[in-house]
């Protein structure tokens, strides 16, 4: 379960075992959510706080290319 980066104490990681659409798992120490990366879109949340949802949205905004990247780098293309 690669970790992708730690901000603001939202944890951004994929599976090893992962599926299209590109997409990320976040999790804090409230819950856990999934988003796809392009568009950037809330898939599921199981108990973060919507301000976090807002967060972990901009943070995957601003860095989308490098999520992408780092996908692409781990499960190929």
């Amino acid at each position: 379960m690669p970790t992708l980066f730690i901000v603001f104490g939202l944890r951004f990681y994929f599976y090893s075992n992962e599926h299209l659409p590109i997409h990320v798992h976040v999790k804090n120490a409230d819950g856990e959510a999934k988003f796809e990366v392009s568009p950037v879109k809330l898939i599921d949340n199981k108990g973060i706080k919507r301000k976090d949802i807002s967060l972990a949205e901009s943070l995957i905004e601003e860095n989308k290319e490098i999520i992408i990247a780092k996908w692409k780098e781990y499960h190929g293309n």
